[in-house]
């Protein structure tokens, strides 16, 4: 089973898969509403819209494993996110990204190595894993590393569909 076959569930809790975005580069990340890299949202909407049209979105999972900081409801994070950032993109079920719990789609991904060569857990909210269109992960991108920063938007923008 492919990435794009994972089971999901929406944040308003409907069935579906990476697969509804087949053909698109995509930028997984885990968010949380009250965390001090929170702020990223800002730049992750501004992919969504600059790249949105090219074959790419941004795909957002709710995590409530770092330090409490994703305590919402599904309705509370959409919310949240709506009418602090004017988030666009799409958002999935709050799911746990490590642990015994880890969803599968997370299993797959944390295989994947960073830059420095290390795979593993995700370390933090705002852990990037940029999917190509074909399904394939393409990068691992750690909290700290801004959604606009310059080696971030040079891997989405070779990723893109041609």
């Amino acid at each position: 089973m492919g990435i794009h076959d994972i089971p999901l569930k929406t944040l308003a809790g409907q069935d579906t898969t990476l697969g509804a975005l087949d053909g698109r580069a995509l930028l997984v990340v885990n968010v949380a509403s009250k965390c001090g890299l929170t702020p990223q949202y800002t730049g992750l909407e501004r992919l969504q819209e600059r790249y949105g049209d090219r074959g790419f979105s941004v795909v957002g999972f709710p995590c409530n494993q770092f330090a409490g900081q994703e305590p919402g409801t599904a309705e509370e994070i959409q919310t949240f996110c709506s009418t602090t950032y004017g988030v666009s993109f799409p958002l999935f079920e709050k799911v746990d990204v490590n642990g015994e719990n880890r969803h599968p789609l997370y299993a797959e991904l944390t295989g994947t190595a960073d830059a420095e060569g290390a795979a593993g857990d995700v370390q933090w909210n705002f852990e990037k894993f940029l999917v190509g269109a074909d399904g394939s992960v393409l990068g691992r991108f750690r909290p700290r590393t801004e959604p606009e920063d310059e080696t971030l938007v040079k891997a989405i923008e070779a990723a893109l569909p041609s």
